[in-house]
């Protein structure tokens, strides 16, 4: 074996084990650690999501359930679709001034609850319609249909008109 030969064996040797060295390096406790992760964290990731979805209350019975905090919005949910609309509430409240007062009293406080909030405007021939039928029941068809007037283009009198007829 030449000089040449020995030298060129050395420095492939030299180089086959510095490579070897560079990859066991790269096989530190980091490694390790990213590798149990990687396997670890979708089975804790699959059991949690399984057991959330066992502690929801599915039946629908408040009374024994355990409020957990993927419950919490559930709850904000149902109170804001228990809540009743600003247009109900205004028919309600006007239906129970209509018995206590007259339907005159409850059609100017119509007009002023559309003129005052425009957004009511597209429920107020439905409101009046309701008014009608309830003047009816309460004042008989002759005298509710001497209140009508032109409150959201004469539903009031179609009220009347229907719960007459």
């Amino acid at each position: 074996m030449s000089l040449r030969d020995a030298t060129l064996t050395r420095v492939k040797h030299s180089v086959k084990h510095s490579a070897t060295r560079q990859t066991r390096r790269g096989r530190g406790p980091a490694r390790r650690i990213g590798r149990s992760l990687a396997f670890v964290l979708p089975v804790v990731l699959v059991l949690s999501g399984t057991l959330a979805v066992t502690r929801v209350d599915w039946s629908g019975d408040p009374s024994d359930s355990v409020l957990a905090a993927s419950d919490a919005s559930a709850v904000g949910a149902s109170t804001r679709a228990t809540a009743r609309a600003p247009h109900e509430v205004l028919r309600d409240r006007l239906l129970t001034e209509l018995k206590e007062d007259d339907p005159g009293t409850a059609l100017t406080h119509l007009q002023q609850a559309v003129n005052d909030r425009p957004s009511l405007a597209r429920h107020c021939a439905s409101i009046a319609r309701s008014l009608g039928r309830a003047a009816v029941r309460v004042y008989g068809p002759a005298r509710a249909q001497s209140y009508a007037r032109p409150v959201c283009d004469t539903a009031f009198a179609t009220g009347v008109l229907a719960a007459h007829g």
